[in-house]
């Protein structure tokens, strides 16, 4: 498994040091610009599948289901909690697991909405239709994403500081600087 992992890193370092190699017009940065629209290099092009396998018994492998994921096709997500030592069966599990039971209580006190991710894509939409770029941030394609989000950005010190006056324990967080 290491190993694997190791291989697909090299070839990942390998592929991006490559696509500085010269120009787009020819060479070796032509091949990787040729297979994007345009503004650089489809890196997720270059991912390699597991190879196949054969299992022992067939009657274990699962029902075909169109369009759904192959068994050997790349899971980045499953891959690196596996590297980190985690269980990546658990991603696919929708059962709650003994430490996690609190967390979600806690979570869900208010209830839930089972269509936020709509909501907020929704909401996120007509905030950015009502702060578009204006002319001259148009023509010379200034990014104006922090500017235009600054009033909904948490100011993280200043936080950690209020819920340290308010009593609050944070453990994880960097000692206070008098300490």
């Amino acid at each position: 498994m290491k190993t694997g992992l190791f291989k697909i890193v090299i070839a990942g370092v390998a592929a991006s040091l490559l696509t500085g190699c010269g120009d787009t017009q020819s060479g070796v940065g032509k091949f990787f610009a040729s297979r994007s629209n345009g503004s650089g290099p489809d890196e997720f092009a270059i991912l390699p599948t597991k190879p196949l396998q054969i299992p022992e018994d067939v009657t274990v492998l699962p029902e075909p289901d169109l369009g759904g994921p192959n068994l050997v096709d790349p899971q980045p997500f499953h891959d690196a909690v596996a590297a980190m030592g985690g269980q990546p069966k658990r991603l696919d599990s929708t059962r709650i697991n003994g430490g996690e039971g609190p967390l979600l209580t806690a979570a869900t006190r208010f209830g839930t909405a089972q269509n936020i991710r709509e909501v907020t894509a929704a909401e996120d939409q007509q905030f950015r239709d009502k702060n578009k770029p204006k002319l001259f941030e148009r023509w010379f394609g200034t990014n104006t994403y922090f500017r235009r989000y600054e009033g909904q950005t948490l100011a993280a010190r200043q936080e950690l500081a209020r819920m340290r006056r308010a009593g609050a324990r944070t453990p994880t967080a960097p000692p206070p600087s008098g300490n």
